[in-house]
């Protein structure tokens, strides 16, 4: 239960912290699903430990804010049309 809470604060401040790089403001849920999805895009892309593997080394971090950025611009992109 205790892994199940940390996984989700941390996959909350990895998607606030993506928000900020890309000055997106949503809420908590969004944060949460954001950085819990874009630890998979980043470990897909880069091969590396993320949040999702209960690896909190700094690596896996970076892997898993990498991934949301990412995330997050894909979601931009199509909310502005760009990819319509």
């Amino acid at each position: 239960m205790l892994n199940l809470l940390v996984w989700l604060i941390v996959g909350a401040v990895i998607g606030w912290a993506a928000g900020l790089v890309l000055g997106d403001r949503n809420g908590t849920v969004v944060n949460i699903i954001v950085g819990i999805v874009g630890a998979m895009i980043g470990g897909l892309l880069f091969g590396g430990p993320t949040i999702n593997e209960s690896a909190l080394s700094l690596n896996a971090m970076l892997i898993s804010l990498v991934g949301a950025i990412i995330l997050l611009g894909a979601v931009h992109l199509v909310r502005r049309g760009r990819l319509t």
